[in-house]
């Protein structure tokens, strides 16, 4: 009897202590720098908090099965829900949105990347 009351609050325990370890998520808008081989990390100017650093985002088993996640470009403007970590940002949801919708402090960083991709590919168009 007694192992059938334990187990269960065992259980719940371990998931309530799972939560807690990693806390609230978080709202940030990020602008993708740079898309590796490896898209579990990818590299980024993150808006958290009002502050814009760079950082990695790192994506879940269940991102990286996401046919636009697999598309991901240079300059890609992204809203997400994410746990800071030490390493970046661990990734619960992400949207891609437009470099219009990103925050101001994000615009700038939007805009001159969109203009250095024009610019690295006008040259190939002729």
């Amino acid at each position: 009897m007694m192992t059938r009351v334990l187990l269960p609050l065992g259980i719940l325990a371990l998931v309530v202590g799972q939560a807690l370890a990693q806390g609230d998520t978080v709202t940030i808008f990020a602008v993708v720098t740079k898309v590796p081989r490896d898209r579990s990390q990818i590299p980024a100017h993150v808006l958290a908090d009002g502050h814009v650093t760079d950082s990695l985002l790192l994506a879940s088993d269940e991102i990286l099965g996401n046919p636009i996640w697999r598309t991901l470009e240079i300059c890609h403007s992204l809203k997400a829900e994410a746990w800071k970590t030490p390493s970046g940002y661990r990734l619960a949801s992400v949207t891609v949105v437009d470099s219009g919708m990103l925050p101001m402090e994000l615009q700038g960083v939007a805009g001159d990347c969109l203009l250095r991709k024009a610019l690295d590919i006008a040259p190939l168009a002729d």
